[in-house]
């Protein structure tokens, strides 16, 4: 049991070298992530359709959820584990929440890293991972498997 724990920290060590390797060959830093969560969620606020919805669930929260967004970002670029958080849990019930605004939000990501991102392999990468996480949340919140049921469509 014990070589067994041994043997996960190293492979968990080893993946978490191997993205900190990957990550400094594209230009990314904690201090990039700090930039693109305080840029993008600055814009998403001054956002018309995407600001409302956001500030509706956020307000007066802010500064957390930014700490908690550069967390999540942290862990997936760098494999860490530190992000603990229920990301569909959150989005469940947000008020004014539509499946349409999640293509605003990866429409604004996308040229906020336009903006930002140290190398185009960077913002490929964190395109790549914010693609795959909106389209986890818009199945999460809005799929409905009985809609895809053929004997339920209409002849």
């Amino acid at each position: 049991m014990a070589a067994d724990l041994s043997g996960r920290a190293a492979h968990l060590a080893e993946i978490r070298l191997r993205a900190e390797a990957e990550m400094a060959q594209i230009g990314v830093d904690e201090a990039f992530i700090d930039r693109l969560v305080e840029t993008f969620y600055g814009r998403i606020q001054a956002h018309e359709r995407l600001g409302p919805v956001f500030d509706a669930r956020l307000a007066g929260r802010w500064p957390g959820h930014l700490a908690k967004m550069k967390s999540f970002w942290s862990a997936i670029a760098f494999k860490s584990g530190a992000y603990g958080g229920k990301p569909v849990q959150a989005h469940h019930g947000v008020a004014g929440m539509e499946e349409g605004l999640f293509i605003e939000w990866l429409a604004l990501f996308a040229a906020t890293l336009d903006d930002i991102a140290p190398t185009p392999q960077a913002k490929a990468w964190f395109m790549t991972s914010a693609e795959r996480i909106a389209k986890s949340l818009v199945l999460a919140l809005f799929y409905n498997p009985a809609l895809d049921d053929p004997a339920r469509r209409p002849a």
